[in-house]
């Protein structure tokens, strides 16, 4: 089948287009083409077709009519032995890992905001042409598509199986650091674009092989041959340092993530030793995550989404399963890797766990209506996401714990459960029900209860009895003045502005509210210890003294409110330490 193609030009940077010309060599007659409106790994509607713009289809020199039957969909009457070439322009300017970008400094792009689907041809092969920049000599290209002939620089000409393929390898465009490396006999290249002069490449390089060769043998064993079993031949990571943001996505054999540039490893010297910041384990924390979804979520994936409908939602109730279990072995993989020790690993699990103990909408949403909702409540947060919904990500991440604990009780791991559904499921789609019968076959008995209480329930889980029984000490810890009042804030240039008040709270219980500017309060029996400004949240207790009940002022609408408050008794926190003699092996093991 004669491939379609796809020539993308980064065509004026300064407005930030992409010029496209897409020519589909055997047309139907009939010819549908459509842009998708989300990007998997994302799950949201994000209607990349917003974006596009002086749509043209030609057959040789004859126009051809475009009818437009929805938001992202046309269609148009074809001879059916003359190429169609279609011609149209992509604004992109989204810094995020899940859409465009182009401007005088860097170029990115996701096949599903540039590339129109031609419908009924998704399973032909599909070729990108990726041109040199004009006026930007000193530019590269990176993709994970396979090149066909490419110069350098790597622009040139790629090739794809078919649609979903060339859609799930992006392509960075710019000046960017590249440095290699082996991981079990697989070749590895990272991308770095926006480092600053101190970057340390060759210590970022040398901390991800740990991580890859860790995870390739967490799926296919400590043995030589681990690397041939691996899903993928060759693998490209590639970094944006931003002076503020963090996320990645993940992709059949690269990923895409962004980075705060203060969190890369620089090589300014402190105490003799090159310098990273606590950010920097957040970073190593993100490749783990990222690149253990090259298993599991891109072969081992949710059976709703065997094949991707790119024209609308496509729920699945198992993102629990997906991105939480992956998030339980990222920072469990980098303790492994011997990049982090136990009690970094430990603080980064009581993080987690004291993330969901805050989140009032554990009691109100499962874990697995979580996953089945993240279309229209995890990418759609509001100021009451935290009292009606729960992470799937960090409550998943428990949940795989609390399985992992309570396997480890019985002589077996969670580990081996991942192994035997790589073999179950062929390395494609899986159900709950597969989950099941593995964890059965595992230990001969059934896991039905524990499923049930700990996705399928608002209950608390288990964590207290099943870390103890680890050797892991779990004392309580004052919380923060927000966390005992109930309530996230914003707060910049002396001013404090309510982000979220929690449910069954001080703040709930006094009236505060989302948008609420906290400008001071009257302390003492009817203001009698005087009216205060306040500027920082934390000023609070020094204003209070050994006062409990005060009067908020506050203003809402241009209204100014006083509100009677109380502070409540003192909140806790979990913090998890490793017990004096204690045996496991659990984490490191």
């Amino acid at each position: 089948m004669t491939a379609i193609h796809y020539t993308v030009e980064a065509a004026d940077l300064h407005a930030h287009l992409f010029r496209v010309t897409l020519t589909v060599p055997e047309p139907q007659a009939t010819q549908t083409v459509s842009l998708p409106v989300w990007i998997p790994g994302s799950y949201l509607v994000r209607e990349f077709a917003k974006n596009l713009q002086k749509l043209t289809a030609k057959q040789g020199r004859r126009s051809i009519a475009l009818s437009q039957q929805d938001k992202c969909t046309w269609v148009m009457s074809c001879k059916r032995d003359q190429a169609l070439v279609l011609s149209y322009e992509v604004y992109a300017f989204d810094p995020s890992v899940r859409t465009a970008w182009l401007d005088s400094q860097r170029g990115f792009f996701n096949g599903t905001s540039l590339c129109l689907r031609v419908h009924g041809q998704e399973h032909a092969p599909h070729q990108l042409l990726l041109p040199a920049v004009k006026g930007q000599a000193t530019w590269q290209a990176a993709t994970g598509l396979t090149p066909v002939k490419t110069d350098k620089k790597g622009f040139g000409l790629y090739q794809a199986v078919n649609y979903d393929q060339l859609v799930d390898c992006p392509v960075e465009l710019g000046e960017f650091w590249s440095g290699q490396f082996s991981a079990c006999g697989i070749a590895h290249r990272f991308v770095v674009a926006g480092a600053l002069p101190s970057f340390d490449g060759d210590r970022l390089l040398a901390d991800a092989q740990k991580i890859c060769e860790a995870e390739i043998r967490f799926w296919h064993g400590q043995g030589s041959q681990a690397g041939s079993k691996a899903p993928h031949q060759s693998y490209l990571f590639m970094l944006n340092a931003v002076h503020d943001g963090y996320g990645g996505l993940e992709h059949v054999n690269s990923t895409a993530l962004i980075c705060n540039r203060a969190d890369l490893p620089r090589l300014v010297h402190k105490q003799g030793r090159p310098f990273a910041s606590d950010g920097y384990t957040t970073l190593l924390g993100l490749i783990s995550h990222e690149y253990f979804h090259t298993w599991n979520v891109k072969q081992l994936r949710p059976d709703a989404l065997a094949s991707y409908d790119y024209t609308q939602e496509n729920y699945t109730p198992l993102l629990w399963f997906f991105e939480g279990f992956t998030s339980y072995y990222d920072d469990l993989l980098l303790r492994r890797a011997g990049l982090i020790d136990d009690a970094t690993y430990l603080k980064l699990l009581g993080q987690a766990i004291n993330q969901v103990q805050q989140t009032p909408g554990r009691h109100v949403q499962t874990v697995a209506q979580a996953s089945f909702d993240a279309w229209v409540k995890y990418y759609r947060q509001d100021e009451n996401t935290l009292n009606a919904t729960v992470s799937y990500y960090t409550k998943g991440s428990l949940v795989a714990l609390c399985l992992d604990l309570s396997l480890r009780k019985e002589g077996h791991t969670l580990d081996g459960v991942m192994r035997g559904l790589w073999k179950r499921c062929k390395a494609g789609p899986m159900r709950e029900q597969d989950l099941l019968d593995e964890l059965h076959a595992l230990t001969g008995r059934s896991w039905q209860a524990e499923i049930q209480a700990w996705v399928h329930s608002t209950h608390d889980l288990p964590l207290r009895e099943l870390l103890s029984s680890q050797g892991i000490d779990i004392k309580s810890e004052a919380g923060s003045l927000p966390q005992r009042l109930g309530l996230r804030v914003n707060e910049n240039s002396g001013h404090v502005h309510v982000k979220s008040v929690l449910r069954h709270s001080a703040a709930e219980a006094a009236g505060l509210a989302a948008g609420d500017e906290w400008l001071g309060l009257d302390v003492g029996n009817k203001g009698q210890g005087g009216s205060w400004r306040l500027n920082k949240l934390d000023e609070l207790s020094a204003l209070l003294g050994q006062e409990r009940q005060f009067i908020a002022l506050v203003a809402r609408d241009k209204r100014l409110l006083r509100l009677p408050m109380k502070m409540p008794e003192e909140s806790s926190t979990w913090k998890l330490a490793t017990a004096e003699g204690r045996q496991s092996g659990w984490p490191a093991a």
